[in-house]
């Protein structure tokens, strides 16, 4: 999915979201534990949020003109936990909620909002040691846990025969899936992955 042109990433001003879901064991395996993040320390987790990102139909704005460029200490203190760690939020903040026109409280909300509409599948709760998967079974059964999402609406992303992360595709104003060619064609087209 690629970037656009600073010029074009007013802040408010994009087509629907994409609420992207990390897949924990994958990443504490390749950057994450080597890195000392948070979300690799203590028992293992399976999905944890990776942020919603506004998109264009082609392409997502990013790092936006935004009158507030960090998220106030108190927004934080709100939102504790919602992220696997405070320095992923801020992140997402500066890159992807400036793009929202939102300001931080109201970003985070709409953040808590989407994870709260995505039910992550039962088998998916707790990580796994060594199983593999095709990427189009771990879609179904999301599609399954999620009433209205269907194929076209989300994708899987995969790093180096692993799976990376879920992506899916959510109106502007969260009420319901989207359909999101973009997200999907860049999607994991291995046939099968660790996950």
């Amino acid at each position: 999915i690629g970037g656009v042109a600073n010029a074009q990433s007013r802040s408010g001003n994009f087509d629907f979201y994409v609420l992207a879901l990390s897949w924990s064991p994958s990443f504490c395996a390749l950057e994450g534990r080597e890195k000392g993040r948070e979300q690799c320390d203590g028992p293992a987790k399976g999905f944890v949020l990776h942020g919603l990102w506004p998109q264009y139909d082609r392409g997502f704005p990013s790092n936006c003109d935004h009158p507030v460029r960090n998220a106030p200490f108190a927004v934080m203190q709100q939102i504790r936990g919602l992220f696997p760690e405070e320095g992923l939020a801020r992140h997402q903040w500066r890159k992807h909620g400036t793009c929202s026109g939102q300001t931080p409280a109201g970003y985070f909300a709409e953040v808590k909002r989407a994870v709260e509409k995505v039910k992550i599948p039962d088998s998916f709760n707790e990580a796994r040691e060594g199983g593999r998967m095709n990427p189009r079974d771990i879609e179904r059964k999301f599609i399954e846990a999620n009433p209205g999402l269907r194929p076209g609406m989300l994708a899987t992303t995969c790093v180096r025969g692993m799976l990376q992360e879920v992506r899916v595709c959510m109106s502007k104003d969260l009420r319901e899936f989207q359909a999101c060619p973009d997200v999907v064609r860049a999607g994991c087209r291995a046939q099968e992955v660790n996950a």
